[in-house]
C-alpha cells in the first residue's frame, strides 16, 4: 500500500483500553524493572504505574493511524517519542484514547509520519498526551513537504549529574512485546534480515521505558507523579542483551538525557525530561 499524504488530519474514534494490575506489572518487567522496584510489580503495593506506561493504551489508536497512512510496514522504525503526563494512572481501569495523523512528510530517501493521541480515564480526566514520530524507510520520494526541524539535543560539556547502567536480557524484546507492541521486526529473525538488520532489534519504546526508569530513580525519588514530560529521539538500533548507560544533565527547567550501550560506539537515544 502506498503512503497516503492525504491522511493528515484523520482521527480515530474513541478507543477503549481496559487493564488490570497484571498488565502494569508486565509492562514494568518489559522495561527492565527488578524486585528492587517491588512497588511497580506487586499488587499489594498498588502497584504503582510507570509514567512511560502512557504509550500502552495508545497502541490501538496508532494501529488505526498506521492503516490510514499506509506505506510499507516492513520498513517502519521509531524516530522519536514524547509523552506529556497530566494525572497519574490507577493500577487498573478503563481508558479512552483518540488518535490523529498530525503530519506526513517527505525526506526524499525516507518518509515521516507524526501521530498524536490523548488518553482520558473513564471520568473524562485527561491523563496523558503522546506524540509519535515514525520513519518509513522504503516510502520516501513521493514529492511531499519537508518536516519541521527536530530539536537539537546535545549533552552538556561537563560530567553528567547522574549515570545509571542496566543490562537488558536476550529475551527483553520478546517480553516487552507482550504489552502490545507486536511489530515482528523485534522477534522474527527472518524479517529482521529481510529489512536490513542482522537480527531482531529492541523496541525503541523499550529503550524509552528504561530512560523513564532512570529518571524515576535518579530525579523523582521513585515517585511516578513527578515525571511530567519525556521526549526522546532514537538515534540507532540497539539489541536485546545490550547494556544501557543512561546519563542525565540538570538544566534550569529540564533534564537532558542520553542512552548509549556498552556494546556500541554511538549514542542510541537522546532526549529531555521535565520533573517537579
Amino acid at each position: 500500500m502506498a503512503l497516503d499524504p492525504n491522511s493528515v488530519g484523520r482521527t480515530t474514534p474513541e478507543l477503549i483500553h481496559e487493564y488490570e494490575w497484571r498488565d502494569v506489572a508486565l509492562y514494568a518487567l518489559g522495561v527492565g524493572a527488578t524486585l528492587d522496584e517491588l512497588d511497580f510489580l506487586y499488587e499489594k503495593r498498588g502497584p504503582k504505574v510507570l509514567p512511560s506506561f502512557a504509550v500502552i493504551p495508545t497502541f490501538a489508536a496508532c494501529e488505526a493511524l498506521f492503516e490510514a497512512v499506509g506505506g510499507d510496514f516492513r520498513g517502519v522504525v521509531h524516530g522519536a517519542q514524547k509523552i506529556t503526563l497530566h494525572a497519574p494512572f490507577e493500577p487498573s481501569g478503563k481508558l479512552v484514547t483518540v488518535g490523529k495523523v498530525a503530519g506526513v512528510y517527505d525526506l526524499k530517501r525516507l518518509a515521516q509520519a507524526v501521530f498524536t493521541t490523548e488518553t482520558r480515564d473513564a471520568k473524562g480526566t485527561l491523563l496523558c498526551e503522546t506524540e509519535w514520530l515514525i520513519l518509513y524507510r522504503f516510502d520516501g520520494g513521493f514529492g511531499g513537504a519537508r518536516p519541521p526541524a527536530s530539536p537539537k539535543l546535545r549533552p552538556l560539556e561537563r560530567d553528567a549529574d547522574f549515570t545509571r547502567e542496566e543490562k537488558t536480557s536476550r529475551e527483553q524484546a520478546a517480553l516487552y512485546r507482550l504489552s502490545g507492541d507486536l511489530n515482528p521486526l523485534h522477534v522474527d529473525p527472518e524479517l529482521a534480515t529481510e529489512v536490513g538488520f542482522d537480527r531482531p532489534i529492541l523496541h525503541g519504546l523499550c529503550t524509552f521505558g528504561y530512560a523513564a526508569r532512570a529518571l524515576l530513580h535518579s530525579r523523582c525519588g521513585g515517585d511516578p507523579t513527578r515525571l511530567r514530560e519525556l521526549f526522546g529521539q532514537f538515534k540507532r538500533p540497539v539489541w536485546p542483551g545490550d547494556t544501557f548507560v543512561t546519563r542525565g544533565w540538570d538544566e534550569e527547567d529540564r533534564v537532558l538525557l542520553t542512552t548509549e550501550t556498552r556494546e556500541g560506539e554511538d549514542v542510541a537515544f537522546t532526549g529531555y525530561a521535565r520533573v517537579v
